[in-house]
């Protein structure tokens, strides 16, 4: 029974985030939040130093009439929310721009998530529709790799489930003075999509405990599932360093963020020399323990290597015992839910960094690799012990890793590593034809 006058009145002396909240009671809330006068006035003060040139204009246009009666309700809303979001862009990208020179990757990720008020959620949609929200995930930050797990006693059934989201969400407005609501208006950026309709066809099976079962989604979706009840218990997202904050910001909530083309060195486009000077960085790891930690320089292919669509890429030769190089630990994954914690062997997550010959990133990714046992004997006099193999591939590219165990100082050496990079791929990047 207010006057809309007087709700104008009291609106006037809210700040952004108020008005967007407000606006979500009722259709009459939302048409006085949308006033134009007010949110000019908010636009013209955030954007103060601009505007200050202009102060006869500005007070013209706060009291009258063109500014505001010759545009729709809420252009000023939507003007002061396009240039609030794309200051946060701004201040925000900077941060990515420092670069780790041992990795090549942006080394302040964690400061940028940390101003962005960036976190992650999971929605989980069954087949009618419904849909289930996952947030409060735990963190865990590598060199190269940030790993989300996100764990609960109230999901759906494995058996009405259709398909998963993994977002990106900020603060639509973006205060440094004070931590994130998150009660308040959040903006979506969708980062992988996965169909769980029929996990076990559509999925790896990476490996088992007494409890859960793993499978690994494309790209870096790791699904724990109770092997009694056939219940989803966790879900674990790897998600690179490499395009992390474009991916979980500059998109949409419907479309994914889409890097840019490369932009190849025009005097270095020669299909006859072969991929040269290439740099690879190797993590291997279970989310909470770091099993193996090193760079690889001077990596190149010749005209010679390439077959079956891929060029090759030799790391660590078989025949050459001075670059293999031994394991840290016991190879698992470990994962944990409200009351069980558990180590899932003969598994990790691998974490990939290929830079081209300009130290750009080339082919990068991190996702969960399973091993499995090889009949072939290693056929090294050096070491006498079961050889095991982890293979991990997706649209880019191939990896494929050669494990001797040493049962003397229960250890794993890697005796064999080898890069298979797509020639789409390498055809899209140089703008070549291999």
């Amino acid at each position: 029974s207010m006057p809309s006058e007087m709700l104008l009145k009291i609106f006037s002396y809210l700040d952004a985030v108020s008005l967007l909240s407000l606006g979500c009671v009722n259709k009459r809330f939302y048409d006085l939040a949308n006033d134009n006068g007010i949110w000019l006035k908010l636009y013209s003060s955030s954007l103060h130093p601009k505007w200050k040139m202009k102060s006869k204009q500005t007070e013209a246009v706060s009291l009258g009439c063109a500014a505001l009666h010759d545009k729709k309700p809420g252009y000023w809303k939507k003007e002061y929310i396009f240039k609030q979001t794309c200051a946060f862009k701004t201040r925000v990208m900077r941060l990515v721009k420092f670069l780790d020179p041992y990795t090549g990757l942006p080394c302040k990720n964690k400061e940028a998530i940390k101003v962005s008020g960036l976190s992650w959620i999971i929605v989980l949609k069954d087949k009618n529709g419904k849909e289930h929200v996952a947030e409060k995930p735990k963190l865990s930050f590598k060199d190269t790799s940030v790993t989300i797990l996100w764990y609960g006693t109230d999901w759906p059934c494995l058996d009405v489930l259709s398909t998963l989201k993994l977002f990106g969400v900020t603060p639509l407005l973006p205060d440094q003075s004070r931590s994130p609501n998150k009660n308040g208006p959040r903006r979506f950026s969708l980062i992988a999509e996965y169909h769980l309709a029929n996990l076990s066809g559509s999925s790896v099976a990476v490996g088992a405990d007494e409890l859960v079962q793993l499978f690994s989604l494309n790209p870096g979706l790791l699904v724990g599932i109770w092997k009694e009840k056939n219940e989803v218990a966790f879900v674990m997202a790897n998600l690179h360093y490499n395009q992390l904050l474009e991916r979980s910001i500059l998109g949409s909530a419907t479309v994914q963020y889409t890097p840019p083309p490369n932009k190849p060195l025009l005097d270095d486009i020669d299909s006859e020399y072969g991929l040269h000077d290439y740099s690879l960085h190797l993590d291997l790891h279970g989310r909470s323990c770091m099993y193996l930690c090193g760079s690889f320089k001077c990596l190149f292919c010749r005209k010679g290597d390439i077959e079956n669509g891929y060029l090759k890429l030799r790391v660590v030769n078989l025949k050459d015992n001075r670059k293999h190089f031994p394991i840290t630990g016991t190879l698992g994954i470990c994962w944990e839910t409200d009351v069980f914690k558990g180590n899932v062997k003969d598994c990790f997550v691998m974490d990939l960094t290929l830079l081209d010959e300009t130290g750009k990133p080339f082919w990068c990714f991190s996702a969960p690799v399973h091993m499995e046992l090889s009949t072939k004997s290693s056929g090294l006099y050096d070491y006498m012990g079961h050889i095991y193999t982890a293979d991990y591939a997706d649209s880019e590219g191939k990896v494929c890793v050669e494990f001797v165990w040493l049962e003397e100082t229960k250890e794993y050496i890697i005796v064999s590593l080898v890069l298979y990079v797509s020639t789409k791929k390498v055809n899209s990047w140089y703008g070549t034809n291999y």
